[in-house]
C-alpha cells in the first residue's frame, strides 16, 4: 500500500513539473499583436472656438421718472406687452417745501397787486367816464390791470405744479404720468405702489420703474479668450446651445468684437455680440445662459480620419495602410482641417484603404 502511494505521488509531481515547464514556455514565446483597422469616411468638419455668454435683447430701455415723488399707481405687469405713448404708472408728488413757500408768497403778492390794481382801474374809469382824463390815460390803468389779473393766475398755476405735479392748463402733458417710450415686452416692475422714486438729472440716474423690451430682436453676448480673439472676424457663423432649451441649436451671426479686453478670472476676455435668428415656436428668454460655438472653418463632404491615427516623420504626416491581413506599409499623406477630432485628408488615401489604429 505504501509502495502505491509513492508510485502515485511520483507521478503526480511528475505531472505538475511538465505542466509548468509547459507554461513557462508558452509565455517566453513572443505573442502575436492584432492591430485594429479603420477607413476613411466622407463627413463634415467644423473647426470652432467656444464663447460664453447669455440671449438679451438688442432693445431694452429703463423707463424712469422725470419727477420725484411716490407711486400713486401701476398700470402693467411683467409679461405684458405695451406700446409706445401706453401708461406705466403715476406718480405722486411730494412738493419740496422751499419752493411751496415761494410759491404760496407769489400767489399772495399777486393777490395784494391785483387789489390794488383794481381799486386804481375803478377809481380811474370813473373819472373817464367824466370826461376828466383822456382815453389813452386810462388805458395805462386798464393795462396794469389786466397785468396783474394774468400774474395771479400765473402764480395760482405755479402753485398746483409744485403741489400736484401737474395744472389744469397741461391737460394730459404731466411728468406725472409715465408712459413707454418703445414697443415691447414689460420685463420687470421693480417697484411697488407706495415707493419713493428719484427723478432722472444731471446728478442721478433716478429710480428705474420698468424695463421695456423688443422680444422680436435677441442677440448673444459673449466672451471670448484672448487667445482666440484674432481668430475672429464679423460676419462669422455661430451655433448656440441655450441651456434651458435642449436639444436644440440656434443660427447666430458674428455683428461686433470689443476692441478692448477686460481682466476676469485672471485671463483677459473679449466681449462679442451676436444677431440670434429667431424660430416662431421658441420664445427665448431674456438673460438664457447659452455658449456659442463660432465657426471659425468648416469643410463639407470631405474625406477624412481620425487624428489619433496619424504618425510623423519630420513634421510629415503619414499613416500605416494594411496591405495584408496584418501587414502594414507606412505611406504619407496631405492633410487639411481639423475639428480637433477629425482630420481631413487631401491626398494620400481612398475609401477603401484600412488604416492602423495607434494603440
Amino acid at each position: 500500500m505504501k509502495r502505491f502511494f509513492k508510485i502515485f505521488g511520483s507521478i503526480l509531481i511528475g505531472i505538475i513539473f511538465i505542466g509548468t515547464l509547459v507554461f513557462l514556455y508558452k509565455k517566453s514565446r513572443p505573442q502575436k499583436v492584432s492591430f485594429e483597422t479603420v477607413s476613411p469616411s466622407v463627413t463634415n468638419l467644423i473647426k470652432k472656438t467656444v464663447a460664453t455668454g447669455s440671449i438679451v435683447p438688442r432693445k431694452l430701455i429703463e423707463i424712469k421718472p422725470q419727477v420725484s415723488g411716490i407711486i400713486d399707481k401701476i398700470y402693467i405687469e411683467p409679461g405684458k406687452m405695451v406700446h409706445s405713448g401706453d401708461l406705466i404708472a403715476k406718480v405722486r408728488i411730494i412738493p419740496n417745501m422751499v419752493a411751496l413757500n415761494e410759491a404760496e408768497s407769489r400767489v399772495n403778492k399777486a393777490k395784494i397787486n391785483l387789489e390794488d390794481a383794481k381799486t386804481v382801474y375803478d377809481r380811474q374809469k370813473k373819472v373817464y367816464e367824466q370826461g376828466v382824463i383822456a382815453l389813452a390815460d386810462f388805458e395805462r390803468y386798464k393795462v396794469a390791470y389786466d397785468n396783474a389779473n394774468e400774474e395771479l393766475e400765473s402764480a395760482e398755476s405755479n402753485l398746483q405744479l409744485v403741489r400736484e405735479g401737474v395744472n389744469q392748463k397741461m391737460g394730459t402733458a404731466t411728468n406725472t404720468l409715465i408712459r413707454s417710450t418703445i414697443d415691447g415686452m414689460i420685463l420687470e416692475v421693480p417697484v411697488e405702489v407706495g415707493n419713493s422714486v428719484i427723478e432722472t438729472n444731471t446728478f442721478n440716474a433716478g429710480t428705474t420703474i420698468t424695463k421695456v423690451a423688443d422680444m422680436g430682436e435677441m442677440i448673444f453676448k459673449g466672451n471670448v479668450d484672448e487667445s482666440e480673439v484674432g481668430k475672429l472676424k464679423e460676419g462669422m457663423k455661430l451655433i448656440l446651445t441655450i441651456g434651458a432649451i435642449e436639444n436644440e441649436k440656434f443660427d447666430a451671426e458674428l455683428e461686433y468684437i470689443s476692441p478692448e479686453g477686460v481682466s476676469e478670472n485672471q485671463a483677459i476676455q473679449f466681449e462679442i455680440k451676436a444677431k440670434v435668428k429667431l424660430r416662431k415656436n421658441f420664445f427665448i428668454r431674456s438673460g438664457y445662459s447659452a455658449n456659442g460655438d463660432i465657426v471659425l472653418d468648416r469643410r463639407d463632404s470631405v474625406l477624412a480620419v481620425p487624428e489619433s491615427v496619424l504618425e510623423f516623420q519630420n513634421d510629415t504626416p503619414y499613416v500605416e495602410v494594411e496591405k495584408q491581413p496584418q501587414q502594414f506599409e507606412k505611406k504619407f499623406i496631405k492633410t487639411g482641417l481639423s475639428d480637433g477630432i477629425n482630420v481631413e485628408i487631401i491626398s494620400g488615401l481612398t475609401k477603401k484603404d484600412k488604416v492602423k489604429v495607434i494603440k
